[in-house]
């Protein structure tokens, strides 16, 4: 059995295809390549196997195999061309809109700069859809946010998920804003989240994010009041930023810390 990391220091083990059919042993070998090849142990240094030996490691027809090597390409991993072979991708060419992809690269070792990254992506849009969702969203809209804020609530008694209650939040408001691009992240967001979330709590020193700040986010929401609505969310991931950026600064030697631009 491979093991990887869930990208903040425990093992994760990934288990053998065999036992598998159909559609789930395809996604399994997927699995499998996909964070092989972003793990770095195929790459353009070290060749993405022939077919041949790829179907006789995994024990699956050609057609089986294929279909994985397509969902692969269509991520951005992987370039085939017939008579030519497969070849690893670089970097750059890969979907990190892809949940798979972005899980991948998470789990494959604690990365500050990655996160950094995301949060950035996070404080473009997220401010923006809390105070879209705080001028259009309705009744309906606002209902999956007060429910993530209850599960957030319960949580700290101990009664439901503090990690999913909330990111059940944040793509409540994402998909609260009415947005068809905003909702089409929300995806890519849920993945991201179960690495920065976690992070940022053990950062912190503490079990959940703060409800109280939440709450002032859906509040904003339901007042109608986006200025409000679109400060309280910034103000959230400004301070998940400085403290990835710090922890990034310790990793590094570096006792200062560094500042955050402040939002325009």
């Amino acid at each position: 059995m491979r093991k990887t990391s869930d990208g903040i220091g425990n093992s994760v083990g990934l288990s053998p295809v065999g036992g598998l059919a159909g559609s789930n042993l395809t996604f399994r070998i997927m699995e499998d390549l996909g964070i092989a090849i972003v793990t770095g142990h195929y790459s353009e240094k070290n060749p993405f196997p022939i077919e041949a030996s790829l179907c006789e490691k995994y024990s699956v027809s050609r057609s089986v195999l294929r279909e994985a090597v397509k969902m692969l390409t269509a991520k951005g991993l992987l370039s085939a061309r017939p008579r030519h072979g497969t070849w690893v991708q670089p970097e750059q060419n890969w979907n990190f809109f892809d949940p798979d992809v972005l899980r991948w690269l998470l789990e494959r070792k604690l990365s500050y700069s990655l996160l950094i990254e995301f949060t950035q992506m996070r404080m473009a849009v997220e401010p923006f859809a809390a105070a879209t969702a705080a001028q259009t969203a309705g009744a309906r809209e606002v209902a999956p946010i007060l429910h993530a804020l209850s599960r957030m609530t319960a949580a700290e008694q101990g009664d439901d998920d503090p990690l999913t209650s909330d990111i059940a939040f944040h793509v409540a408001v994402m998909k609260a804003s009415g947005n068809r691009f905003y909702e089409q992240l929300c995806d890519m967001i849920d993945t991201a989240l179960r690495i920065s979330i976690r992070m940022t709590n053990q950062l912190k020193g503490v079990r959940q994010a703060s409800v109280a700040d939440h709450k002032k986010v859906a509040d904003a929401i339901i007042a109608h009041d986006p200025a409000t609505a679109q400060q309280a969310m910034q103000v959230m991931l400004d301070e998940a930023m400085e403290l990835i950026v710090n922890a990034q600064r310790q990793s590094h030697g570096e006792r200062e810390p560094l500042l955050v631009p402040a939002a325009e």
